[in-house]
């Protein structure tokens, strides 16, 4: 006689628990391991500053990039050369030897760039520029504040290794582009390297600056500074409304909660073993070597592989726990009036409202539980790979398979299960309380970072109380997409 589903899934789902705990646990502590995306963020934050500050009228500059963004950039180039991640990029330490010269350091800027060129990995291309820069110590003094009126200096493309004869030949401003074309530089260590090598010719660095590069990172400096601190402002603001709309019992009364009847049991089977064991552990063993392969076949780009992998490997994670929950809904006979997760997204309006409405009230609560985490722990680890996926990628089709999965298939698939599912079925045995909390620590657990696990339990929090207030689980997808959507930009823009 075959066991009954009631002796054999409460041991399934124990086992399946005891599995994923051990699966959670050990992935929170290899998040240790992991390098945090918080460093290359500071550090681009700093260089777009120090493009920037041409730009930047001076009444605003202190606001906007501080009184010497260039120094500012110097001392963090320092600071991670000692730092135990290492500032390895051949790039970055070319940048911190251009700035040690700017600042009349000659012997520690010489000590970088022979260090650079003796490297074995570097590029044989790259080291006409080291040679030059190599060539004549530079004079003790720093480099003038190029004119806003300066001719902006354009890019050349030259051959792979150039002949000293040839490279002697060309005008100032070839000369000095073709050596700086190899490093495929950003348009500040572009500035830098113009100005050092005008300087060393006894020349004026006045073509050096780049309007246009300086004026573009002005926009984007604001559109990652200031408009966040708006939206903190009014977050704050709306924040304190609901307090005291709370305080004074004027809050409308929550509307009825509805999802799905299913058990405990049920429940963690969904989660720790379709989610978290067939999806997080399985999936990715059996998938990824078939989807490297194909990626490798085609041989596409490595940034576009990248994304391709990352989509579908998203969506093979999604498939195990929705058919696993589109088996167990079916089995609970006929659909209520409205579904089963209460989607509700008519009228779109309206959803969009309330998930405006939340996340600007959530992002105060966020960025002062990230503030008290970085003071308590300085150099948090464990970031989500694909932050610093999209930070580095410059390929649009990449960048476009990071968007929909970040944006698009991570909000509907997360809150399906965490809101969809658990959060009412937490709250028929421990109240509406204890159903945000329940589900937003299991949230915050899912994303394996310890460093990031209180901001998210922060956003976990605040998209379960959407869940209750609004009873539309739509809008809850919606505030989710909108939040990775303001990562997603702070990314392109720092990263551009």
């Amino acid at each position: 006689m075959a066991p009954s589903s009631a002796t054999w899934k409460p041991a399934l789902a124990f086992l399946s628990l005891a599995l994923s705990a051990l699966v959670w646990f050990n992935g929170l502590l290899d998040s240790l391991q992991r390098p945090s995306v918080a460093t290359a963020l500071d550090l681009r934050q700093l260089e777009l500053a120090a493009l920037a500050a041409p730009a930047v009228p001076a009444p605003l500059q202190p606001l906007l990039v501080g009184a010497d963004p260039l120094e500012a950039l110097r001392k963090e180039l320092e600071r991670l050369d000692g730092d135990a991640a290492g500032l390895n990029a051949p790039p970055q330490r070319l940048q911190w030897a251009l700035l040690e010269r700017r600042r009349g350091d000659d012997a520690q800027a010489r000590v970088l760039l022979q260090d650079l060129r003796a490297s074995a990995e570097l590029p044989p291309s790259r080291r006409p520029l080291l040679d030059a820069l190599l060539g004549a110590p530079s004079p003790s003094r720093s480099v003038e504040k190029p004119a806003a009126s300066a001719t902006a200096l354009a890019p050349a493309t030259a051959p792979a290794v150039v002949d000293p004869a040839l490279l002697a030949a060309l005008t100032p401003d070839d000369r000095i582009a073709t050596l700086l074309e190899p490093w495929s530089p950003s348009p500040l260590l572009r500035r830098l390297g113009c100005e050092q090598l005008s300087v060393d010719a006894g020349e004026r660095p006045l073509r050096c600056l780049e309007a246009g590069a300086a004026r573009g990172a002005l926009w984007r400096l604001v559109g990652i500074n200031l408009l966040p601190a708006l939206l903190l402002l009014l977050g704050l603001a709306l924040l304190v409304r609901q307090l005291w709309l709370s305080w004074r019992g004027r809050q409308a009364p929550l509307p009825p909660l509805q999802g799905p009847t299913l058990s405990g049991v049920d429940v963690t089977l969904l989660i720790a073993g379709g989610f978290v064991l067939l999806g997080e552990v399985l999936t990715p063993l059996l998938l990824g070597p078939l989807l490297s392969s194909a990626v490798a076949a085609l041989g596409l780009d490595l940034a576009l592989g990248q994304g391709l992998q990352v989509f579908g490997l998203y969506l093979g994670l999604m498939a195990a726990p929705l058919t696993l929950l589109a088996v167990l809904l079916a089995g609970l006979g006929p659909m209520p009036e409205g579904g089963w997760l209460q989607w509700r997204w008519r009228p779109l309006r309206l959803s969009l409202g309330w998930a405006t409405s939340h996340l600007v009230m959530v992002l105060p609560v966020v960025a002062l539980t990230g503030w008290i985490l970085q003071w308590i722990w300085s150099d948090p680890s464990g970031s989500n790979p694909l932050l610093e996926l999209v930070l580095t990628s410059g390929n649009s089709a990449a960048l476009l398979c990071f968007a929909v999965t970040a944006m698009v298939l991570a909000p509907l698939f997360e809150e399906t299960l965490f809101r969809g599912v658990l959060l009412p079925v937490l709250a028929r045995r421990f109240g509406d309380t204890g159903a945000v909390l329940g589900s937003a620590a299991l949230f915050a657990l899912a994303h394996l970072s310890l460093g990031e696990l209180a901001p998210l339990f922060v956003l976990g929090l605040g998209l379960g109380w959407l869940r209750l207030r609004s009873g539309r689980l739509g809008a809850c997808v919606l505030m989710h997409g909108l939040w990775n959507a303001l990562t997603f930009s702070n990314l392109l823009l720092l990263g551009g």
